[in-house]
Parts: structure tokens; C-alpha cells; sequence
């Protein structure tokens, strides 16, 4: 030991969207394990089986360590100057022959903030494209709009600490013991101090079991019972009446919505108990500090949902005090980062709208370029462009859609362009469709930072130097924009943090020599002390808040007999299994893919009552059938499932396909279940 001893670095986990706080051991030039912190706000001591292995991915035997460059059908290692010639002549090719709109750039919400930057700024600035966009796979920016709208704050309005103050917590579609365990945590800590615990799901899992109220309500009402909930609240005179007068707009348009709600009427559409409904809302009414905490990653629910749910904050004066707010979850380690950097094809860094002449003015001051001002593709038009010929180049950094992608085709698109670059730590599924694959460096290789889901921008420390090959991916793109003829100039990564200050007014003042200290700065942080959470208090930028009146959604129509059940699909339930870095670490592996050893590939889950009722086993071979088409796959059966629904996990995408077409939306699907023919 006294030879050879462990070092101890303190840094950030990038797994999920917590940001915990944690040491790295290092033994040499190797990462050894990983431990948590103690003191860190966010986890205060705890991490989940993520945190206690991320350091195997880093030694992962697998790593790639050179450019690849793929000739006549096989790749080969070339030098780093042979692959960014060859990339930077392909793009100018392709822009000049199609525009600078035939190029598009997507990146993971695992980018660091650093490389997420210079990538958005590579597109707009030396391509001239707005088409970038974040990943689309499992996590998306479908609350950023109505948040900017009614709230004026894009993101969460508090801290994962403050949930000990919380009164009442309502958890809304997310999870938490398996996408966000250290929020989990902090969540039924905070029952058994007293809390009362409302969970709003389809499915019955491990955090729910612990509710005092569980609404368990049928797929796609959630905008139904949040609008029956604001009108318990109102009839039973429990709205803010002060903090709506003095803080809110549109409340008058709003109420008269929420008079077109009749909670009896809702509870049969919702098919939860009237009086449950009931009970819920007056627990969340009548305390001082509520908080709800709800997935950015629900795609198959639209805007009105979570405006509801703002709604019902607005209603009850719940934001502005410790405890009572709106937690918007990012499962993804940087969502929330990415998002801030302008990783958006309509939004520039700062959420600043493409389509302002003023917004495009001052970053073409700060870049000295001319910035395009159409909003470009979001991912999900890139990915199922099928070879449209929209889209003649895609440059993939960290992202694998090949394998994570839920809506298109990727692979028909990709292997379709005329380019496709990879930037990754491993050969992905992805890459079989690349011409050119960049190693990039991994967790504790770099040091950059990152923006939790509490909108805490943290360093993530480099403890070990990486073998000879990869590089980080902010110094990819500086070396290719001086080879499109750029004269960027970025010799680090603080660096690039100085001039995002520059460009994200929220992250003025952020620097790595101040987010060392106090484990980061939560934004907006104008100044070196930052306001954090509590700017919310006094509200954002001095704007009023707004309710969004919500009309009474129409109500659904009833199952065709023929088709007795309801598809759900749960896009982020178990993504962890097809995680590449999971799929790297072999403890990891091993926990994540446990449910796979009794159904190798892949299950539906069917309720055990509906299961009896249809003489199915568990494990069984099934076939669902919709109007569209069929697919067969094995059961799960399990009472976690609502009765009535068929609850397809995100991984099994080929289900989808073959009910609904791979362009489909992610509709719930009406199918009946049978059994596979003896």
C-alpha cells in the first residue's frame, strides 16, 4: 500500500440525471472504484448500483483507441489527420451540392456541456444549418415550452434536498427505484418523515407501493384527472387566491376551463375512484409545501398534460418556497445541459428563439459568423428521413439510435447518407453504418461539466490520463472546424466554459476555477455567488406566471370489442438494458439485463387477472393482434400492469413496428391477446 497507494478524486456521476456526488479511487493510471460523497446536496451519502460501478466502464477492454475509416466495406485504423481530411472533404461536397441543410448533427444528453456547445456552434456557425437536435430516443424536451411558458424556467424549480420540506410529493409517470434510485430515495425518506405520498401511474411499482394515495389510472388520461383535481380544488375554495392575484396571469380563462370538469365523469373516464381523486387533491391543497415530480422523458404524453400539472402548482401558490415546486426529471445525465446549450433545432443557447432577428445578432457578434434563422429538423424527422434525401450527412456524437431510437428507422436512414460520423467510446451498433469512427474519452479521462436535473452545473474531474488515441470531443470539433476553415482557437475545455458564459446569460458566472467549489452552481448564476433555487422566489426575470387553460379533453373512444386492450409503451422503464455503457460493465450487465434471463427475448406485460382470464403463463408465447397488424412475443405477467393494458418496454421496438409502422407517433394501440397455437 505504501508503494502503490489509492488517490481519491472527487467528482460527479454521469450516469443518470441526479448528479451525484462521488470519489474515484485511482490506482496508477487506473480507475479502481468509486464511492459516494457524503456532504454532496444531491445524494448526501447514497448512490445506486450505477454510481458504485461507473469507473468499470473506463478499463472496459473494449474502448476504441483509434480513427476508423471504413474502405471497401471494412473499417480500418487511419490517423487522426487522414479521418478529418476525409470528413471535412465529404461535408463540403455535400453542402455544396445540397445545401448546408443536407448535413445534420445529433448528440446524446450524455454530452458534456462543453462538447454539446461547440458541436450546436460547429452546425450554425461554420456548416450554417440549424438541424441540431438531441437524442430521440427515450428522453425528450417535450415540457421545455410549456415550462419557458407558464413559468418563465425551462427546467426544475428546486432542489432534490428540498423534498425533505415537502408536505406532500405527487410522483407523476416516473419510476424512481428504477430510473432515478437517489431521488427515490430522498422521496420515501421523506414519507417516513411525514410526507404524504400521491403517485399518479399506470403501473404499479416500488414507490408506489408506499403511497398513501395511489391513482393507478387508465393510459393517456393524466390531462383528465389533473383537470378534475384543479376543480375539487377550486369548488372546495383551496386555490391561492393572493399568490394568484399577485404572481399569475390568465387565471380567469383558466378557471372557466376547469368549470367544464366533472370529477364524477372523470373518475369513470380515468377509471379511478371519485373519491380517491378527491382525496388526493385536497392532500396536495391543503398543506404549505407540495411538490410534483414528473419524467421529461414521457413522450406519449402531450403538452396539455404537463400543463395541467402546472396548472394545478399555479393553483395551490405551490412554487417559489423550499419543498413546493415542480420537479421536471431528466433521466439522461445532461438533458438538462444539452438543452441549455441550444442543442435544439429551434432554440439557440439560452432557449433563445432561431427565428429572433436580436437573439441571432448577439451570438453572431460572439461567433463572428452569419447564423441561419429557419429552424431545422428535430431528430425524429432525421432519423426517419428513410432515405427522403433531405438529409445527406449525420454526425452522431455519443448517440446510438441504431439500437436506442424509438421512432424511425435509423438504420434505413443512415445507411441511406452519403456520410455518417460516430463519435463513441465502443463500436456501436450505429457504427456499422458510419464511414468514420472517432474514439472519444470516457468518464474521469476529461474534465468538463455537467448540468443535473436540479440545474446544478458540476465538474466532472479528469483523475487519470487516457491511453494514447482518444480524444475529447471538444477538441474533435475545434480540429474540424479549423479544417473547414474555422480559426478556432480552444486549447480547453475551460475555455469553451468561459465563452458559454458569454453566450448562456444564465452561466455567466460559472467558471472552473468556482465550480470546484461548493459542488458547482445551480443556475441562473450571474454572479459568482448564484442565486440558485431560490431565484424562483422573487420570481424569474421579475415575469408574472401563467395558468394555460386546458380545455376538458374530448372523451376517448371505447375499445372496438375485437380489440379489448390497451398497447402502452414505456419508453424509459427499462432503457438501462440497452445502455452501450452498461453494456460495458460487467456488474452492470449483470444487474440491468436480470430480466432477460427468464425472457431472453424480450416480453409484453399483461395484468394477472387478464393472464388467468386468458389461461396465460408466464413466460408464455403470445400473439397481439391490432387493426394494423400482428407481433408475437413472450409474456410477462405481473400485477404491476394495469388490468386491461398491454405494457410494452421500451426495448422491444419491433412490436411497435409491426402493430403501428415505424413512423407511428407512439399512440396507444387497441390489440387483443392470443395465445400461441398449441
Amino acid at each position: 500500500m505504501r508503494q502503490n497507494p489509492m488517490a481519491h478524486h472527487l467528482t460527479t456521476c454521469t450516469f443518470c440525471g441526479v448528479g451525484c456526488g462521488l470519489y474515484l479511487e485511482t490506482a496508477g493510471n487506473r480507475i479502481a472504484g468509486a464511492y459516494p460523497s457524503v456532504s454532496h446536496p444531491a445524494n448526501a451519502g447514497k448512490i445506486c448500483v450505477r454510481g458504485w460501478n461507473v469507473h468499470e466502464v473506463a478499463s472496459s477492454p473494449d474502448r476504441l483507441r483509434q480513427p476508423l475509416l471504413k474502405r471497401n466495406g471494412s473499417f480500418e485504423e487511419v490517423s487522426w489527420e487522414a479521418a478529418f481530411d476525409f470528413i471535412a472533404t465529404r461535408m463540403t461536397a455535400i453542402r455544396e451540392r445540397h445545401g448546408p441543410d443536407a448535413l445534420a448533427f445529433l448528440n446524446s444528453p450524455r454530452c458534456s456541456n462543453e462538447e454539446t456547445y461547440l458541436l450546436q456552434k460547429l452546425a450554425r456557425a461554420v456548416i450554417g444549418t440549424n438541424n441540431v437536435d438531441h437524442g430521440a430516443g427515450v428522453y425528450g424536451n417535450n415540457s421545455i415550452n410549456v415550462l419557458l411558458d407558464q413559468l418563465g424556467v425551462p427546467a426544475t424549480t428546486n432542489s432534490i434536498s428540498e423534498l425533505a420540506r415537502s408536505e406532500v410529493i405527487i410522483v407523476d409517470g416516473v419510476d424512481l427505484a428504477r430510473q432515478l434510485p437517489t431521488i427515490g430515495g430522498a422521496v420515501i425518506r421523506a414519507k417516513l418523515g411525514g410526507a404524504k405520498l400521491i403517485v399518479i401511474d399506470s403501473r404499479r411499482h416500488r414507490v408506489a407501493e408506499s403511497a398513501d394515495f395511489f391513482l393507478q389510472l387508465k393510459p393517456g388520461t393524466e390531462t383528465l384527472l389533473y383537470g378534475a383535481m384543479a376543480k375539487v380544488i377550486a369548488d372546495r375554495g383551496l386555490l391561492n387566491r393572493p399568490f394568484i392575484r399577485d404572481r399569475c396571469g390568465d387565471a380567469t380563462a383558466f378557471l372557466d376551463a376547469v368549470s367544464a370538469y366533472d370529477l364524477l365523469a372523470a373518475a369513470d373516464e380515468c377509471g379511478v375512484p371519485a373519491e380517491l381523486i378527491e382525496a388526493a387533491a385536497l392532500a396536495y391543497a391543503r398543506v404549505r409545501t407540495a411538490a410534483i415530480l414528473y419524467s421529461t422523458g414521457i413522450e406519449s404524453r402531450d403538452a396539455e398534460t404537463v400543463q395541467a400539472l402546472v396548472n394545478l402548482a399555479l393553483l395551490t401558490g405551490n412554487l417559489g418556497r423550499e419543498g413546493a415546486g415542480i420537479f421536471a426529471l431528466t433521466e439522461q445525465n445532461n438533458l438538462q445541459g444539452v438543452c441549455d446549450m441550444g442543442m435544439m433545432p429551434d432554440r439557440l443557447p439560452g432557449y433563445r428563439l432561431v427565428i429572433s432577428a436580436p437573439a441571432r445578432a448577439e451570438l453572431e457578434a460572439l461567433w463572428h459568423a452569419r447564423l441561419p434563422s429557419v429552424p431545422g429538423l428535430p431528430a425524429r424527422s432525421v432519423l426517419a428521413d428513410r432515405g427522403g434525401g433531405r438529409v445527406r450527412a449525420v454526425w452522431l456524437c455519443r448517440y446510438d439510435p441504431a439500437r436506442t431510437a424509438f421512432f424511425g428507422d435509423a438504420a434505413e436512414t443512415l445507411h441511406a447518407c452519403e456520410l455518417v460520423v460516430v463519435q463513441h467510446l465502443f463500436l456501436t451498433a450505429t457504427a456499422q453504418f458510419a464511414h468514420v469512427v472517432l474514439p472519444t474519452t470516457a468518464f474521469g479521462e476529461e474534465q468538463v461539466t455537467f448540468t443535473s436535473t436540479e440545474r446544478r452545473i458540476q465538474l466532472a474531474g479528469q483523475v487519470i490520463t487516457p491511453a494514447p488515441g482518444p480524444t475529447p470531443a471538444w477538441h474533435q470539433f475545434t480540429r474540424l472546424a479549423r479544417a473547414l476553415g474555422a480559426g478556432w482557437d480552444y486549447q480547453s475545455a475551460a475555455e469553451v466554459m468561459d465563452e458559454i458564459g458569454a453566450a448562456v446569460p444564465f452561466y455567466r458566472g460559472a467558471s472552473f476555477v468556482n465550480l470546484a467549489r461548493d459542488y458547482g452552481r445551480q443556475w441562473p448564476c450571474t454572479q459568482d455567488r448564484p442565486q440558485g433555487t431560490r431565484f424562483l422566489f422573487a420570481g424569474a426575470d421579475g415575469r408574472r406566471f401563467c395558468f394555460a387553460p386546458v380545455p376538458r379533453p374530448d372523451r376517448a373512444a371505447r375499445l372496438p370489442a375485437a380489440f379489448p386492450f390497451t398497447l402502452v409503451f414505456g419508453h424509459s422503464l427499462y432503457y438501462w438494458h440497452q445502455n452501450v455503457l452498461i453494456q460495458h460493465s460487467e456488474t452492470l450487465k449483470r444487474e440491468y439485463r436480470i430480466l432477460l434471463l427468464d425472457y431472453p427475448d424480450g416480453f409484453v406485460e399483461i395484468n394477472t387477472e387478464d393472464a388467468r382470464q386468458l389461461a396465460i403463463r408466464d413466460g408464455e408465447k403470445i400473439h397481439l393482434r391490432s387493426a394494423g397488424g400482428a407481433a408475437m412475443t413472450a409474456a410477462r405477467v405481473t400485477p404491476e400492469v394495469r388490468s386491461g393494458t398491454i405494457f410494452v418496454p421500451y426495448f422491444v421496438r419491433e412490436v411497435q413496428q409491426q402493430l403501428q409502422g415505424a413512423a407511428a407517433n407512439g399512440a396507444f394501440i387497441p390489440v387483443r391477446v392470443e395465445k400461441e397455437a398449441a
